[in-house]
């Protein structure tokens, strides 16, 4: 039997698993070394077969850490108001947000800064995962001025949603005043909130949220993971990281 049959074989084998659900999407594949013991083959001929893989874009390799099953690539609009959840309505993925930590702290000098406050006075810090058919799709960190929505974590607690938390403290309306965009690479608690390996790369947005009298609301930083977020820069009515 010729080698490019074998590895073909091995590539429709995998290929197969993966359709089925045997390596659900997001998850590592074995080892190129796991995977040459099974097929009873050399690494080489593994090596064939994930790149096959990999052109059809079923698979991704990220250095260092592994072959992983591709997960569905998720348009994301940067716009003016529209939020996390209407964002995504309407692609039948499953949403949810996950809330890490959730204090009140003094601002720093850059907090106070851009939320019009004196330095030192307090800001309700919330960290956050959003959720996306049940993998991680984004990290947050958002700081509110503590004065203005003193009830603000009870309700952020109570509906999980950032709308509905400054709804119910009286921000009726609020749309994104800017937005900067870059890529870094995921440390830390990013890496481990997104569940990916040390210095894989993230695309991180940097915002200011305003209310309808142009007074700061939320200075907010989010993390996307980088395998599953397309981040789509639009003129209409957009992304909010509520």
């Amino acid at each position: 039997m010729k080698i490019g049959t074998i590895w073909q074989q091995i590539h429709e084998t995998l290929s197969l698993e993966i359709s089925t659900g045997h390596y659900p999407k997001g998850e590592k594949l074995p080892t190129e070394a796991a995977l040459a013991k099974r097929f009873s083959v050399n690494r080489h001929t593994i090596r064939r077969a994930l790149a096959r893989l990999q052109e059809e874009g079923k698979i991704h390799v990220r250095q260092g850490a592994g072959a992983f099953v591709s997960q569905t690539l998720v348009d994301y609009r940067l716009g003016r108001k529209t939020r996390f959840s209407q964002n995504l309505a309407g692609t039948g993925l499953k949403l949810n947000r996950e809330i890490l930590r959730l204090e009140t702290l003094p601002a720093s000098a850059k907090e106070a800064e851009l939320l019009h406050i004196s330095a030192g006075a307090p800001v309700h810090v919330l960290e956050a995962v959003s959720i996306v058919d049940k993998a991680p799709f984004s990290y947050s960190s958002s700081f509110f001025p503590a004065v203005n929505l003193p009830n603000l974590p009870e309700s952020l607690r109570a509906h999980g949603s950032i709308t509905a938390a400054l709804t119910e403290n009286g921000v009726h309306d609020y749309s994104r005043a800017w937005t900067k965009l870059t890529a870094k690479p995921a440390v830390g608690p990013v890496a481990r909130a997104l569940k990916i390996a040390e210095g894989a790369a993230v695309l991180r947005t940097v915002s200011l949220n305003i209310d309808s009298l142009g007074t700061p609301v939320e200075y907010g930083r989010t993390w996307f993971h980088g395998d599953r977020a397309q981040l789509v820069v639009s003129g209409e009515d957009g992304e909010s990281l509520s």
